[in-house]
């Protein structure tokens, strides 16, 4: 794609380093998350179960292309249907966490307590260990660059006070960012069956993030 267009999110194209190397990690999280729609209906006719992660996972395929300048859509293949977001989550946790230093209410020397539930998130993770702290720029370095579930509960509980009050939070920026097949149930991507997106709402958190947050 041009320097105006790009698939998913546009972070390639920004000064930061940081949202750059979430530009390079987007477009292969994207390919592993998806729904199995291999799943057999039931004799009784019951809908398809859905499958998180396993090994015979088989996500489909889903695509959009959108010019970043006028929003046109270039291309789509299934924009529309649902998938897991997988580590595309933590685009909105750190979204969120964004708008706070933005605010003025964190800085990134700001130490974060690390919890107990935090410390025990499954891999990938930086290690962190309970009752102890990290700042916001390093939860941030740990997000974007080793996708770290530990760190993304750390700033899920200092926002929203817990994991499940900031996932509420998310789905409400959702919302509000016009993402309206989007619902998060955790700040990590880790599996649940109800955390579920679509190409097109990440497409357009996307350019919320890239817009809004360019440094």
């Amino acid at each position: 794609a041009g320097s105006s267009q790009w698939i998913w999110t546009p972070w390639q194209s920004s000064p930061s380093h940081w949202l750059r190397v979430v530009g390079l990690l987007v477009p292969l999280t994207v390919v592993s998350a998806g729904w199995d729609q291999t799943v057999a209906r039931s004799p009784r006719n019951d809908p398809p179960k859905r499958v998180i992660h396993g090994p015979n996972y088989r996500p489909p395929y889903a695509a959009i292309v959108v010019d970043d300048k006028s929003g046109s859509v270039l291309h789509e293949v299934s924009a529309d249907e649902p998938r897991h977001p997988a580590s595309l989550t933590k685009i909105m946790t750190l979204y969120l966490l964004f708008e706070q230093l933005d605010g003025g209410k964190l800085k990134p020397d700001t130490p974060l307590q690390i919890s107990p539930r935090a410390a025990v998130q499954n891999p990938t993770k930086l290690g962190l260990k309970a009752n102890q702290t990290i700042t916001v720029e390093d939860a941030i370095k740990g997000l974007v660059t080793k996708s770290a579930n530990d760190a993304a509960v750390v700033v899920a509980e200092a926002i929203g006070g817990s994991e499940e009050e900031f996932a509420k939070l998310m789905t409400l920026k959702a919302r509000a960012l016009g993402m309206t097949s989007t619902t998060y149930i955790n700040a990590s991507g880790l599996p649940a069956e109800e955390q579920i997106t679509t190409a097109r709402d990440q497409a357009v958190l996307g350019r919320a993030i890239q817009h809004r947050f360019p440094g």
